[in-house]
């Protein structure tokens, strides 16, 4: 009898222990419905809803005109590497060199870099839920073992005593991800050198993802570890995007920025892999960080006002529960009072109400946090209004 296909392929340990990525199978659901003519109202996306602003737009055809489409250095152009460093020196006033930075494709390759040049099996990694929904998958692929962080009862801000209680003998690692995908929660400064004191105190080596880094709503202040003592720095990597501050999803071009022997390991990790980043787009990122930042401002803003309209809208749902968040462009509501005995849970509600009324929002499991949904605001306004509109239809018929 010839076996099914599926068993034919024989999958590595390591990657049969990993799971699809939630988002992205949100984003294709979308993509699905509108190929069938459907009008969905998409909640899923993680990507800005705006154009790439001009100017950068204009660098990548200055550099395509000059020819500039061949291999670079692995750890990217000098240029891209210095506008890195003066724009965290002008910034945070941080000094890097260039032996500590490099350029990666999307913020993602910088923290696959990271975790995989670092851990072995046996070692632990701390991850606070609700986590990016690839953070313990990268983890599970180098053969570490995620350890999770349960801050509900903070409304998913993570503090200084949840990670002293977490840390065992086997912690290696832990990913600080502020302002947070999923929650938008953001990390104050004060807690967040807290937290870095004490994995300073005990060893213990840090990612901090800064992917929204920018995108901090008052009186929630922007804050970078980058600004720490060098003391607190000796085992910290930074990954960093240019994809939501600069609308560069499809680009691919993020950064690290880390001590000189972490960075010399994860050049070669990236050597064997992608090599360099996009050469076209390391230009482009280059007049991102150098050039005019009233798109960062003007992004910024519109976010500020349809957070502030979603908000409200929400707490006119009836069991809708919702942290306020004050980073990024997402919503993480508590959808667990809506529930009942035909929807069971958040996949359930997530997996309905795309059925009934065509709208999109990511089910909070895959974020470490079963009972909650992600809703992304980064959508136009009339998108918003019909979307909540078809939400709270929805929870109505639930109650």
């Amino acid at each position: 009898m010839t076996k099914p296909a599926s068993s034919l392929f024989p999958v590595s340990a390591n990657v049969a222990k990993m799971q699809a990525s939630a988002t992205l199978a949100a984003m294709q659901a979308a993509e699905a419905l509108r190929a069938q003519g459907v009008s969905v109202v998409d909640f899923g996306a993680g990507e800005p809803d705006f154009d790439t602003p001009d100017n950068i737009k204009q660098a990548a055809d200055r550099a395509m005109a000059a020819g500039r489409t061949k291999y670079t250095a692995t750890a990217g152009t000098r240029e891209l590497q210095q506008a890195i460093i003066d724009f965290y020196q002008r910034q945070f006033d941080a000094g890097y060199e260039r032996s500590e930075v490099m350029a990666t494709s999307g913020g993602k390759q910088a923290i696959f870099n990271a975790v995989v040049t670092l851990l072995n099996p046996g070692d632990e990694v701390l991850l606070a839920k609700p986590y990016w929904v690839t953070f313990p998958e990268i983890v599970i692929f180098a053969g570490a073992t995620p350890v999770f962080i349960n801050t509900e009862e903070t409304d998913f801000l993570l503090t200084a005593a949840q990670v002293e209680k977490a840390i065992t003998p086997r912690t290696k690692l832990i990913i600080l991800n502020s302002p947070n995908n999923p929650s938008g929660r953001v990390i104050p400064p004060a807690e967040f050198e807290r937290i870095m004191e004490l994995l300073a105190d005990r060893g213990i080596y840090v990612i901090s993802d800064e992917c929204y880094l920018r995108f901090v709503y008052p009186p929630a202040e922007v804050f970078s570890a980058a600004v720490l003592p060098e003391r607190l720095r000796q085992r910290l990597c930074i990954a960093g995007s240019f994809s939501k501050t600069y609308a560069m999803t499809g680009w691919r071009v993020g950064y690290a920025l880390a001590p000189r022997e972490w960075t010399s390991a994860m050049l070669k990790v990236q050597g064997h892999s992608t090599s360099n980043a996009n050469s076209i787009a390391q230009s482009a990122a280059v007049e991102a960080l150098n050039g005019p930042q009233d798109s960062v401002a003007a992004m910024l803003n519109e976010y500020t006002t349809r957070r502030k309209w979603l908000l409200s809208a929400l707490k006119e749902i009836p069991d809708l529960g919702c942290a306020e968040p004050e980073g990024a462009f997402y919503v993480f509501p508590n959808v667990r009072n809506c529930l009942n005995a035909e929807v069971k849970s958040s996949a359930e509600f997530a997996m309905r109400l795309l059925a009934e009324e065509q709208t999109v929002v990511t089910d909070g499991a895959g974020f470490g946090a079963d009972g909650c949904i992600r809703i992304s605001y980064a959508t136009s306004m009339e998108q918003l209004r019909e979307g909540v509109l078809r939400i709270k239809r929805f929870v109505e018929r639930l109650s």
